[in-house]
């Protein structure tokens, strides 16, 4: 039961729900199965060799089959509903615009009886539909990305839409702060340049409620210059953990420790960017894991759910990446790397986080289609949750999931994660028993699902559809499936 302990923790820590995403492995080409590792289910304890045993291992869960789509976009269980609250193209902003495109990372708010979710646009040049540069929200109108708020009624309804954040390039993923605010991620090195006026590659905070707090946005350049996936905050220490989805080489996991006198908050970000020596306030490093005193050097070496490594930190030397990308101003033997570092939850005292999926070809050890991983800072160390072996045909609808992107614990127990990989296009949940169930499938297209997070009751979960742009809001008998 190794998904048994993980709750939202809505006392101590009582809203959050922490999300990413990142460029979609449908344009990646797929290797070969990986060898020596076959399907295995979330949660299970060993990596599964043999395909016909994953099949007797993947028990009835979760709330029972999807039901096609009458509407053709979203099968779910019997029982469960979902409605539309917004689409890139048809609905419309505050300001008179429609909806941006390519809906991401997104996280749910609430504030008294106002609930809001601040939604990602992953936009990078091309998409139809632009976050508009609306005056005091742009960081840079060369840029075409950033975030929307959407406040939405109590049972999920559309209210209103508006611009939050424009000028940003490709808004991924990012995090929800415990002080009630959005951390967005651009996932990009693009420099200044033709239409781009800045550099970018930033984090960015977003308040889903004072719109104020939003104006003359400010890069956190202390967090870095890389191409950001999610983040994941600390409570306790106001620490932030970062993954960096990026290739040739793969990417690293951060973490960015405050200054001494630093007390997070509301606007505490904000003030140390714009202090004296703002952009490398705090220290930001990479990690580097060792099994024993073997230094481990690629996460895709751990094959079985369970794996521990003991962690260490190094010093990023130049942050803001001015010569160098931040990944690359490393030996292999400094760091450790793993390619499609996406989704991140902070929960149950540490920090979760996700590998996509890995192949040989792009330099990883082994091959799989997705780890869950655990960052524990009391012990320094991490531990490998699930893993999935490579799915053998992700064109069929028959239980096998691959690529877990954002990533969200369910307040009924277990996980939710949106699927980003090849063929049919799920949501899918892991239960407290180590079952992998689907919750939703997409029924529209392939395109990956984006920003799962529930309402702070867990009666709705809300989702996206990336291409076109849907975001959803679903329905049903949470907390009655089937174990």
């Amino acid at each position: 039961m190794l998904f048994a302990a993980i709750r939202p923790l809505w006392t101590s820590f009582p809203k959050v729900i922490v999300l990413a995403s990142s460029f979609s492995r449908r344009d990646v080409l797929r290797s070969g199965a990986a060898g020596g590792i076959g399907i295995a289910v979330a949660g299970s304890l060993a990596a599964i060799a043999d395909p016909a045993m994953a099949q007797v291992t993947r028990h009835a869960a979760g709330y029972g089959p999807v039901v096609p789509d009458p509407k053709g976009l979203l099968a779910l269980p019997k029982g469960f509903s979902y409605k539309v609250v917004a689409e890139a193209g048809v609905t419309k902003l505050e300001s008179g615009q429609a909806t941006p495109s390519d809906a991401d990372g997104t996280a749910f708010f609430a504030h008294g009886h106002r609930y809001a979710l601040v939604n990602n646009h992953e936009i990078s040049g091309g998409e139809p539909f632009k976050v508009p540069a609306l005056d005091g929200l742009t960081y840079d109108p060369g840029a075409g990305g950033g975030t929307t708020t959407i406040d939405v009624a109590k049972d999920g309804s559309r209210v209103r839409e508006y611009v939050s954040l424009a000028g940003t390039h490709n808004n991924c993923a990012g995090g929800r702060t415990p002080w009630g605010t959005w951390l967005t991620c651009e996932e990009t090195e693009q420099r200044a340049g033709g239409a781009f006026t800045k550099d970018h590659g930033y984090v960015f905070e977003v308040d889903p409620f004072e719109r104020d707090a939003n104006t003359s946005p400010v890069p956190l350049k202390f967090l870095g210059r890389y191409s950001h996936e999610a983040v994941a905050v600390d409570p306790r220490t106001g620490a932030i953990f970062l993954t960096e989805d990026a290739g040739g080489p793969n990417g690293l996991y951060y973490r960015w420790t405050p200054p001494h006198g630093y007390r997070a908050g509301k606007g505490a970000l904000r003030k140390l960017a714009l202090g004296k020596g703002g952009d490398t306030a705090g220290r930001l490093q990479a990690m580097k894991v060792f099994k024993g005193t073997t230094h481990i050097k690629d996460l895709s070496q751990a094959t079985q759910p369970g794996t521990r490594y003991r962690v260490t930190w190094v010093d990023v030397p130049d942050r803001d990446a001015k010569t160098t990308s931040v990944r690359k101003q490393f030996t292999d033997d400094q760091v450790t790397r793993s390619h499609k570092l996406e989704g991140a939850y902070w929960g149950d005292g540490g920090a979760y986080f996700v590998a996509s999926f890995a192949r040989s070809s792009d330099g990883s050890v082994n091959e799989h289609d997705g780890q869950v991983w655990f960052y524990d800072p009391r012990s320094e160390t991490v531990t490998l949750k699930t893993i999935f072996g490579v799915n053998p045909d992700p064109s069929k609808d028959a239980g096998n999931y691959d690529g877990p992107d954002n990533i969200t614990v369910s307040p009924h127990g277990g996980l939710i994660l949106a699927e980003d990989g090849e063929g049919v296009s799920h949501l899918y949940g892991v239960t407290d028993g180590g079952k992998a169930y689907t919750v939703a499938r997409n029924d529209l297209n392939e395109s990956e699902f984006t920003g799962p997070t529930f309402s702070l009751d867990g009666r709705i979960l809300f989702a996206n559809i990336q291409t076109p742009g849907i975001v959803l809001a679903i329905t049903g008998p949470w907390g009655h499936q089937r174990r």
